[in-house]
């Protein structure tokens, strides 16, 4: 089971937390307010390797968690807060 470690409720199982997407930056060609909001929450990379994701703590203290995984091994490398 993968766990996370939350900065307010310390190490807790992946079970907890919604997966809030991956965390990047929108093409500076999109101008259109709008069009920027719907790539960054409906176009994904999907990369295989090292990624920063957004994760809620639903279960717990309901806060957002910024962490970096390498989703080639499904491993938690740094809790970003």
């Amino acid at each position: 089971m993968l766990w996370l470690s939350c900065p307010n409720c310390g190490r807790r199982p992946i079970d907890e937390f919604t997966f809030g997407g991956e965390r990047r930056s929108v093409p500076d060609s999109i101008v259109d307010p709008d069009e920027r909001d719907f790539d960054e929450v409906w176009n994904f990379e999907n990369p295989d390797g090292e990624t920063t994701e957004r994760w809620f703590h639903t279960y717990g203290c309901r806060r957002w968690v910024t962490i970096r995984r390498d989703t080639s091994t499904d491993t938690v490398l740094e809790v970003l807060a």
